[in-house]
């Protein structure tokens, strides 16, 4: 497992007065032991549960599908695993809770997640055990980035911004959106995801979209293009979305893009340790109305193991407490997004990129495209040349 994640928990199991963490999601499994078990984010049922103790031990809970997949990446780590098609997995689990001395414990387990059925057997099976919500927990931990994290998803951020901005180079006038995703996910492939989520891509009439797949729809001179995806390693990911036009833009297009620009700009101004997320989101809405835009819930968000994660830039209560607010914090990573899907004018634009807060400000995580202008599509495809994949 991953022994500054563990290390974590067991740091929030002291504070909270809590026994054990169970780990239960893809996402927080991944966080613990640093992969994903193929099939769970898949199948629902096949639980694959990391435990960690107050005391530092660990132990890991998988279904026998992927038990030569669990033992391959924690080899010296004790692992019970369970039948798929003849064992209740929460028996199973209760005996393993009761070996590891748990059975009157105050156990923290993600409620989120577990089904209510499995979570009644296993509450059943462990009259004397006290379960506690440990999604709250395990979400203000991930909050915060360990420098590994850091690192990949400053990696996961230029996939994404490479793949995409390499893409609108080789499309033009008479290509189609199906091209578009063709090129895209050949490039996410090709300069090291182990795959990707969530592929946009919404142009002309369908930019105004906001989460449309590719469709057989032909790219036409003055169309604007949104093209988002989710570069993936290790469960993380990091999202990005760039905005182009074919051959020109059409009316109003880079006035409004200019007023986008300018908004991420701002946005990375005001990013540093102590700056209230509702402060920046307000400026952000302030800013739209001066061009007669329509306001959005929310222009940015923590992003790691899930797409969207604590904090939000918005109105998204933090942590379920309806109309709070909460101050950003160093090594928080953020995706943030000026956009306007519905700009009155028959098209949506969208700037997504990745922040890293700093010690003292902001890092561009997503700098491989130059956004300060619209994105002209077919530069590779007009000089004859195949675009490179690094």
């Amino acid at each position: 497992m991953r022994s500054e994640i563990v290390a974590k928990q067991t740091k929030a199991m002291s504070e909270h007065g809590i026994d054990a963490i169970i780990c239960s999601s893809p996402e927080n499994f991944a966080y613990t032991a640093g992969f994903v078990v193929p099939s769970q984010p898949l199948i629902r049922h096949r639980h694959a549960m990391t435990i960690v103790t107050a005391d530092g031990r660990k132990e890991v809970f998988g279904v026998d599908m992927e038990a030569s997949t669990i033992r391959r990446k924690l080899p010296d780590l004790p692992t019970r695993i369970w039948a798929e098609f003849s064992d209740d997995p929460m028996r199973v689990l209760a005996d393993q809770l009761h070996t590891l001395g748990l059975g009157k414990a105050r156990i923290g387990i993600e409620m989120d997640y577990l089904p209510a059925g499995d979570f009644a057997r296993l509450a059943a099976a462990m009259p004397g055990a006290r379960f506690e919500h440990a999604e709250p927990i395990l979400a203000r931990l991930r909050q915060i980035k360990t420098a590994g994290e850091i690192d990949l998803l400053r990696r996961l951020s230029r996939i994404a911004d490479q793949a995409i901005t390499d893409t609108l180079a080789m499309v033009d006038e008479g290509d189609s959106e199906m091209d578009i995703a063709g090129h895209l996910t050949r490039n996410v492939y090709s300069l090291g995801a182990e795959h990707f989520k969530l592929l946009i891509v919404a142009t002309g009439e369908r930019s105004t979209l906001p989460n449309v797949g590719p469709s057989e729809r032909i790219l036409k001179r003055g169309d604007v293009c949104r093209v988002e995806i989710f570069s993936v390693i290790n469960g993380y990911q990091a999202g990005v979305c760039r905005t182009a036009v074919v051959g020109e833009a059409p009316p109003m297009a880079d006035e409004i893009w200019s007023h986008l620009v300018e908004c991420k700009y701002e946005i990375m101004e005001k990013v540093k340790p102590g700056a209230s997320c509702r402060a920046i989101y307000d400026a952000f809405i302030a800013k739209l109305a001066r061009l007669d835009l329509p306001p959005i819930s929310f222009v940015g968000h923590g992003i790691g193991l899930h797409l969207h994660e604590d904090p939000y830039l918005g109105l998204t209560p933090v942590l379920g407490q309806p109309g709070s607010d909460a101050p950003l914090e160093e090594n928080m990573v953020l995706g943030f997004e000026p956009l306007c899907y519905d700009t009155g004018y028959g098209f949506g634009m969208q700037n997504k990129d990745m922040l890293l807060v700093t010690a003292n400000g902001s890092e561009l995580l997503s700098d491989y495209a130059d956004t300060d202008r619209l994105i002209v599509t077919g530069a590779a495809k007009k000089s004859g040349k195949r675009q490179a994949v690094a």
